[in-house]
């Protein structure tokens, strides 16, 4: 019989999400096992990232992990990082053997672990998103009035939905409150920081920085006047939408970064080959599923996962590098 399954909410550091999850996983590889046959486990971990609220992203991600256990035959438990970072060191330390993340992690976690990049994200058929500048002050940094898209506001060509578009408005946030995702995250710090410091700003002291855990508070933190800029993807707002509905309203996208490749699938080297390939075939199938696009569109509003190119990631591991990252 399958066991019931819990997500769990870690912390920043591995050993609190060993702790928490409460299972095990065998460490990095020794000359003997490269030797042997790599025995396929009898659990696995599922690390996620939040892009939302971490309690919501709990009860949104548990039938993914009731269908991959199905489908592999392999009680597959999930944990949600606090931290970007950690869901990678957890990957290298040998204690999450799949990994949904951002495209920078799934760089780390192929250059430093060895991990294998299987699967990319599509949204929409779109396999790149630009970095969003959003606020609540849209006379301060539109120069044009803004157009209404879907029941959201744009200015400055950011109805275009593609990136770079009015960058050449960010230079007026200085002096401004701005909500910042953690460096790990490519939209909510790493190319808009970066955009910012290319525009001459100081990060460190022409704007004040807001720290926040998520895309969600980002896009709240700018609703609820708490920052007068925002960083998050595009477009955080859709994930707040249901809570506070006049948010496409209230909250004015006003530039774009350059487009960031879609964040994916990683899967850790002390798995067998075969059982690699079962795990991606596992989740693409799923991803084209009316279930499935369901169930992945409300954790990381994925559309479909496809066989990934990690050449492409190449370019935001440049941009962390620009910012002194890795």
């Amino acid at each position: 019989m399958i066991s019931k399954k819990h997500l769990t909410i870690v912390g920043a550091t591995v050993a609190a999400a060993l702790a928490l999850v409460g299972c095990s996983a065998s460490g990095g590889s020794s000359a003997a096992d490269t030797a042997a046959p790599k025995a396929d486990p009898t659990s696995i971990v599922l690390a996620l990232v939040p892009s939302q609220d971490q309690g919501a992203l709990v009860d949104t991600a548990k039938p993914l992990t009731d269908y991959l256990t199905k489908a592999l035959g392999i009680d597959v438990t999930g944990v949600v990082s606090k931290d970007y970072q950690a869901a990678v060191e957890a990957m290298g330390a040998g204690q999450a053997q799949i990994g949904f993340l951002p495209s920078l992690q799934l760089w780390q976690a192929k250059d430093m672990y060895k991990a294998s990049v299987v699967l990319q994200t599509e949204r929409n058929g779109n396999i790149t998103y630009p970095g969003q500048f959003m606020t609540n002050n849209p006379d301060k940094y539109c120069k044009d009035k803004p157009v209404e898209r879907d029941g959201k506001m744009f200015c400055n060509g950011a109805d275009a939905l593609k990136g770079p578009a009015g960058l050449d408005s960010i230079t007026k946030m200085k002096g401004a409150k701005v909500s910042v995702l953690g460096p790990g995250s490519p939209a909510g710090y790493i190319y808009p920081i970066l955009a910012l410091k290319e525009a001459g700003l100081n990060t460190d002291t022409d704007i004040q920085q807001v720290p926040v855990t998520a895309n969600d508070a980002s896009v709240l933190a700018v609703y609820n006047g708490d920052a007068e800029v925002g960083f998050s993807f595009w477009d955080a707002r859709d994930i707040v939408k249901k809570d506070v509905p006049d948010v496409g309203k209230k909250v004015t996208v006003f530039a774009l970064t350059d487009e960031i490749p879609n964040d994916g699938v990683a899967v850790s080297a002390d798995l067998s080959k075969g059982l690699q390939d079962k795990i991606t075939k596992a989740l693409e199938d799923y991803s084209n599923t009316p279930e499935g696009s369901k169930v992945l569109t409300s954790i990381y509003s994925i559309t479909k996962l496809a066989p990934a190119d990690p050449s492409t990631l190449d370019v935001v591991a440049r941009a962390a590098k620009k910012l002194g990252l890795v």
